[in-house]
């Protein structure tokens, strides 16, 4: 376990160092700036005032940015320290390749939700400083969305990372995988429906595999409980999860996707031909 820490430890310092955290703090800390110099925290739509509104806006722009950050800066991890040729060196010291690899996990985790998380906390400490009412349970649920979506993501990325060569092909794999979870939400699966007239049970499963649309649609219930917005598809969700049921595996199933995926990870990092 102090292996693990330790390789935790040299992930979150390497990675304050470079450039991409600070262009990537900067992002969502400047989405906050700007949700509220644009007035968002005093607007009402759909009787969501406040910060309601702000976060409400800030958790579907993190929807689309968050997953595509994750990915194109967790799989240069493997694939970076093995086209750089230090992975020979990182390997021969005295760590077992599970605590190298967790590390290299839970240490980029800690990264990649922290700006995040305190770009949250800034937008509340902010409000509380002018007298807005804080919606409590709606900045707690969101940022468990939130981390269950970037450690999803994490998985994925660390799956890449270990199967690829080279960081331009893990690159365009993740871009690649970012921009199929994208055209899913909508696109895709719409001309899927259309064109082989599946039952809406189906293609509603088939949308759930996806973690944006579940993000999405668990974002969604909070202001809109009853789902109007998705039309009949909201019955067959209510049906089958009820609201409770669906906010749970809106949380619970991106980490098990995201765990799942670092698992398989590891298991073939074990195997392959590590140098």
């Amino acid at each position: 376990m102090k292996y693990l820490w330790l390789a935790a430890y040299t992930d979150i310092i390497e990675s304050l160092r470079a450039r991409w955290f600070a262009v990537y703090a900067m992002v969502f800390g400047g989405l906050v700036v700007i949700l509220f110099a644009f007035g968002l925290a005093e607007s009402r739509i759909m009787g969501f005032t406040g910060l309601s509104r702000l976060l409400i806006t800030y958790i579907q722009l993190s929807m689309a940015m968050l997953p595509i950050f994750v990915l194109i800066t967790t799989v240069r991890s493997v694939a970076g320290d093995r086209e750089a040729g230090v992975f020979e060196y990182l390997l021969s010291l005295p760590i077992t390749l599970g605590a190298w690899f967790w590390g290299r996990v839970f240490g980029r985790f800690f990264v990649v939700f922290l700006p995040v998380f305190l770009a949250m906390v800034g937008a509340t400490a902010w409000g509380m400083v002018k007298g807005v009412e804080v919606p409590w349970h709606l900045l707690i649920y969101y940022s468990g969305l939130l981390m269950a979506l970037a450690w999803c993501f994490l998985g994925i990325g660390m799956l890449i990372s270990t199967l690829t060569r080279s960081t331009d092909v893990a690159q365009g794999a993740a871009f690649v995988v970012w921009l199929t979870l994208l055209l899913f939400l909508d696109l895709i699966l719409l001309g899927i429906l259309i064109q082989e007239h599946l039952p809406p049970e189906t293609a509603v499963a088939i949308a759930l595999t996806n973690p944006m649309q579940v993000f999405r649609t668990a974002t969604m219930m909070l202001f809109d409980p009853q789902l109007v917005l998705l039309g009949p598809t909201a019955y067959v969700i209510l049906d089958n999860f009820g609201q409770g049921g669906y906010i749970t595996y809106a949380i619970l199933y991106p980490i098990a996707l995201g765990t799942a995926c670092a698992g398989l990870g590891f298991a073939m990092f074990k195997r392959s031909d590590l140098p």
